[in-house]
């Protein structure tokens, strides 16, 4: 069986997916404000390898950019924003559709169930402060099951 990440267009398919949820959210007048100071110029790139590790693909994310500890700390300390998270969650689910991938309704939602519950969960858990953030985190891994123990 496919895992999620093959199902998805792998890299590329990844790619063109957070390009696609990067432009809505960085329009979106809501979500916008987190990218109103800036972001990483590679940020597309680091956000699809880090999408493809969690989703069954190569651990490129953590080999080159750190792991999950340090993804959460950057979406930490940030008090509670859930009227973002509402909207970046719909951002998602209409980048799906803009690159075809909520035309197969499986992989469409098991794609939604994962950024739904990383923003709403992972990336969430210590909106008081970054400090919180335990050491040593690994990327959780998502499959057509779900989270992965």
């Amino acid at each position: 069986m496919q895992t999620v990440f093959q199902a998805s267009g792998g890299m590329d398919g990844l790619r063109n997916l957070a390009n696609a949820w990067h432009r809505r959210v960085v329009a979106d007048d809501v979500v916008g404000h987190a990218f109103s100071h800036g972001f990483h110029p590679q940020h597309v790139e680091r956000l699809a390898s880090y999408w493809a590790e969690a989703l069954g693909g190569p651990s490129a994310y953590s080999a080159s950019y750190g792991d999950e500890t340090r993804v959460v700390k950057m979406h930490s300390g940030n008090g509670e924003h859930d009227e973002m998270n509402r909207r970046a969650i719909l951002c998602f689910d209409q980048a799906l559709a803009d690159v075809g991938l909520a035309a197969n309704p499986e992989l469409q939602k098991v794609l939604h169930d994962y950024f739904a519950w990383a923003t709403s969960t992972t990336m969430y858990r210590y909106h008081k402060s970054a400090a919180d953030v335990p050491v040593g985190l690994s990327i959780p891994k998502w499959s057509w099951d779900g989270l992965q123990a």
